[in-house]
């Protein structure tokens, strides 16, 4: 898929091989998008690939003495979910991060690159848009500020050149009268992309509203303000009057397009829909009821990542699979996937869309759940990877391995794998999950036999099997 590999040790690495390799290199982070726009020809002309994901301190979350909240471009959506920096003051964003593909997804996929991919349905931009977020860009040029507002030309379009970094994104903190809520419609209630979404933003003081942004995504090629309603908003009392007249101006604001996830008349509709329920939770203090406290991640502790740095020298692919060192000198230009069963010939981690959607190809990847179809094979350069095959100790199987045959949850096998994956993860952060986080943690994992009660049932008994030890 691609000529070259560069694992960058650090910025000025990653800005040297871009002014080097100009139109032909992109900086690769999470992967959930660029992998597949290289396969399906949607990216053309790349022959280079600059990897930061080794790149320390770029995944920080942070607020700073003037009351700006930083976003690294390495941090990741799941990182996002866990902030409670985000959760208290820019609740929209973590709803809209939350609302990305499934955990494996979020545990990859970075705020930067959603931005950068510049289609209007991603969900991070409206929120990032409501809160007049800015990006810094860099190159051997030097640094640029750019708006969030002005960064997009079109669908796919951005001012950004290719020579250009995202070093930073960057937002004034709201303060505690300012509450934000993103809300979107899809085809399905995980792994979807947005038909619509919206992201409000509402300062009320006494009862009145101060400020109002609101946001439309999926709407058309850009966001949109929905202007008439933001300023129609201030100075009024969120009742219901105003609550549907707001809405109705909001729809009317749409100027919605038709494709293949919905026509113009539905997103019309449904942007009223949505406008809706946005007010009402702000006005009824219920927004933050959304998300779960203690989400589920699948990201593990880290405590299975190695503390060794090993140089690239672009001539190796020097990992750990299971415990067991490998030298790979092939490989370079496929994806972890294929990297794991070609080439170390562990066939029991499965292709099955081969798109991030179905989950079989799940894997740990220093200690966190990633679609192994979406990740390039050089990122397990000094990585600690863990498959299927390596959750079973001393020719013992795991606890899950048991409860999924105790519990007939294999049906034809193919997706298996990934749900064990998923649930041993769970398992290391809630010993006792309810069936609601159960579901949450499977939500990237698809089972075309439809057998998800009897998985369902398996997880449950195997957090009971487990022993404190094996918690641990």
């Amino acid at each position: 898929m691609w000529k070259n590999y560069f694992l960058a040790e650090s910025l000025e690495d990653a800005i040297n091989a871009l002014d080097k390799w100009g139109e032909s290199a992109r900086i690769i982070a999470g992967g959930t998008d660029l992998i597949l726009e290289i396969e399906r020809g949607v990216r053309k002309g790349i022959t280079t690939i600059v990897d930061i994901t080794k790149i320390p301190g770029m995944d920080d979350i942070s607020e700073d003495r003037d009351g700006v909240i930083h976003i690294g471009p390495l941090v990741t959506h799941n990182h996002v979910v866990a902030s409670p920096l985000i959760r208290e003051k820019a609740f929209a964003l973590l709803q809209a991060c939350w609302e990305v593909g499934s955990p494996q997804i979020r545990n990859r996929g970075t705020i930067a690159g959603n931005l950068v991919t510049a289609s209007p349905a991603n969900d991070t931009i409206s929120p990032l848009m409501a809160f007049n977020a800015k990006l810094s860009l860099r190159s051997k040029r030097g640094e640029r500020i750019v708006p969030l507002a002005d960064f997009y030309t079109g669908v796919r379009k951005t001012v950004m050149e290719p020579d250009e970094i995202v070093t930073d994104i960057c937002f004034d903190a709201p303060n505690p009268d300012q509450h934000s809520f993103f809300i979107k419609t899809a085809l399905r209630r995980a792994q979807a992309i947005s038909v619509i979404n919206i992201s409000v933003l509402l300062e009320i003081s006494e009862g009145l509203i101060r400020k109002a942004q609101v946001t439309l995504g999926a709407a058309a090629p850009t966001i949109i303000h929905a202007q008439d309603a933001e300023d129609y908003l201030v100075g009024k009392h969120l009742d219901n009057a105003v609550v549907a007249q707001a809405a109705a101006m909001i729809e009317q604001a749409a100027r919605t397009i038709s494709d293949i996830r919905g026509s113009a008349d539905y997103r019309d509709y449904m942007m009223g829909v949505i406008a809706k329920r946005a007010l009402l939770a702000i006005r009824d203090g219920v927004e933050k009821d959304q998300i779960p406290k203690d989400p589920i991640l699948l990201m593990g502790s880290g405590a299975h990542v190695r503390a060794s740095k090993i140089p690239w020298t672009g001539e190796e692919i020097h990992t750990w699979i299971n415990g067991k060192e490998f030298h790979f000198k092939t490989g370079f230009d496929k994806t972890l996937l294929h990297l794991i069963r070609d080439e170390a010939g562990l066939t029991g981690t499965k292709e099955g869309c081969g798109e991030g959607e179905c989950g079989a190809c799940t894997v740990f990847l220093d200690g966190r759940a990633v679609m192994s179809c979406l990740v390039p094979a050089p990122r397990a350069h000094g990585a600690e990877i863990v498959t299927i095959e390596g959750l079973s100790a001393d020719e013992a199987l795991h606890p899950v391995q048991d409860a999924f045959i105790e519990h007939g949850a294999v049906q034809c096998g193919f997706c298996t794998p990934g749900f064990v994956m998923s649930a041993v993860k769970l398992l290391e952060e809630r010993q006792t999950p309810s069936q609601a986080e159960i579901r949450q943690a499977i939500t990237g994992n698809l089972c075309r036999c439809t057998g998800y009660y009897k998985i369902i049932d398996a997880i449950e008994s195997a957090s009971r099997l487990q022993s404190p030890l094996d918690r641990d």
